[in-house]
């Protein structure tokens, strides 16, 4: 495989949330422990941070959720199943691969309407990876957004939470100059920066 689908597959797995070794990683790649490391940068350059947990149980996970451009079923594999069905005569096994078949039309269907999530935008992806590295560090974030009632503005938020309204991605923010909690459109975030300060989410939850 090749470095970029290596570092695609480490991110697939990675994205279930579950814990994994430097060396399990290794061996599902087939790689070596090193070249695991260096997919860690790799991803990390691109603004993916995969938390490294210390200790004898220790090991890479992802506390984050990532657009990732998984390895599917497309309408090119229905054709070559549909070609082998028609040269096969056995009837059993016909109808076995007539059943697959199906099964997988269905998985690319699914697969079509789940797409309407992902963020496919650059720019959209960058704000999103750092809006939520943000939540999860709990640092507060200088915005540039776009308004269409007043045009660009700059705005520090502290982010609370991600979320899917209508297909689009919003981050729910206290607004540290109207001291109010208000929703920001991922899209309308023209340019964001992780300030140093950190603040505390409970005392937002406690006051609104």
């Amino acid at each position: 495989m090749s470095k970029i689908s290596n570092v695609l597959t480490m991110l697939e797995y990675l994205s279930t949330g579950k814990k994994y070794s430097i060396q399990e990683l290794a061996d599902l790649l087939e790689v070596t422990p090193r070249m695991i490391r260096i997919y860690k940068d790799d991803l990390e350059k691109a603004g993916i941070f995969v938390d490294t947990l210390k200790g004898i149980y220790g090991g890479y996970v992802l506390n984050q959720h990532i657009n990732i451009p998984y390895l599917l079923f497309d309408n090119s594999d229905i054709e070559v199943i549909k070609k082998s069905i028609a040269k096969i005569k056995d009837i059993e096994i016909k109808e076995k691969l007539t059943k697959i078949e199906k099964k997988i039309l269905t998985n690319i269907i699914k697969e079509e309407n789940n797409n309407r999530k992902y963020i496919i935008d650059d720019k959209d992806l960058n704000v999103y990876n750092k809006i939520n590295r943000a939540i999860k560090t709990h640092r507060k974030v200088i915005i540039k957004y776009y308004n269409l009632q007043h045009g660009e503005s700059t705005r520090t938020i502290y982010p609370l939470g991600l979320y899917l309204f209508q297909n689009e991605w919003w981050v729910s923010a206290y607004w540290e100059e109207k001291d109010d909690m208000r929703q920001f459109h991922i899209k309308r975030i023209i340019d964001c920066e992780i300030l140093s300060e950190y603040f505390d989410p409970q005392k937002i939850n406690l006051k609104f």
